[in-house]
């Protein structure tokens, strides 16, 4: 059985460039607000989850692009930022249980900051190319459940007007694409395309038939089937 994603895949692309052009665009119009500029890294420590298609896109592309060498340094980042963002996540969690509201809960997700596995020695993303759709926009004012905000070091000034990305709109789109992805996936998993996870996780994690929970062909189903079973995405050599 083989996994016939590049469809799914495709139209994440389009979503990315997308996202490249409305970036592009407000840059243009706003070149003193937008500070971004090679070798800034702030974007790259920020907390934040990734849906099902860009996890699964993303480590694709780790296993298909990165050297041996460089996905081994890549995946012991990753493990040092997974533990960190746990550890973040239970104190959010507890925080939410002792009643703090949703915009307390922001400031403090705000404040933290992890070191994303991508970003290399030299400040470089080593998947620039192929970055998540929040990394792309990070420079610009994002509304995010209806609350406003900016990078730190942006010159958009508080209160006046500017172009606003609405992410709860781009994350909608990008929920029903997974959606859609896991739905051709014969998975016992019914919440499939509704997972989440931080960027870290997405690099660790062996996309495979026991995690995707695929469902086996009766034995029936199997016989003359000579051909195996192909629904790994990707694993270290």
């Amino acid at each position: 059985m083989k996994l016939e994603l590049e469809g799914f895949f495709q139209e994440y692309e389009k979503i990315l460039a997308d996202m490249e052009k409305v970036f592009n665009r407000i840059q243009s119009d706003f070149p003193a607000e937008v500070t971004c500029h090679q070798g800034c890294t702030d974007c790259c420590y920020a907390l934040f989850d990734l849906s099902l298609i860009e996890a699964m896109f993303l480590n694709r592309k780790y296993h298909e692009l990165l050297s041996g060498e460089v996905r081994t340094e890549v995946r012991e980042r990753a493990d040092k930022a997974d533990r960190e963002t746990y550890k973040i996540k239970r104190r959010i969690y507890k925080s939410r249980q002792q009643g703090a509201d949703t915009e307390q809960i922001m400031a403090e997700v705000g404040r933290e900051r992890v070191r994303c596995p991508l970003l290399g020695g030299d400040d470089r993303c080593v998947l620039y190319e192929w970055r998540p759709v929040t990394c792309r926009l990070y420079g610009l004012p994002l509304s995010i459940g209806g609350e406003v905000h900016t990078c730190s070091r942006t010159g958009f000034v508080p209160g006046q007007k500017y172009p606003t990305v609405y992410m709860d709109k781009i994350q909608d789109r990008l929920l029903e694409l997974s959606q859609k992805m896991a739905a051709s996936i014969p998975s016992k998993y019914t919440k499939l395309g509704e997972v989440l996870v931080p960027l870290s996780m997405a690099l660790i994690t062996e996309y495979d038939a026991e995690y995707l929970g695929i469902i086996e062909p009766k034995d029936e189903e199997k016989k003359g089937d000579k051909s195996g079973t192909e629904w790994v995405l990707g694993k270290d050599n």
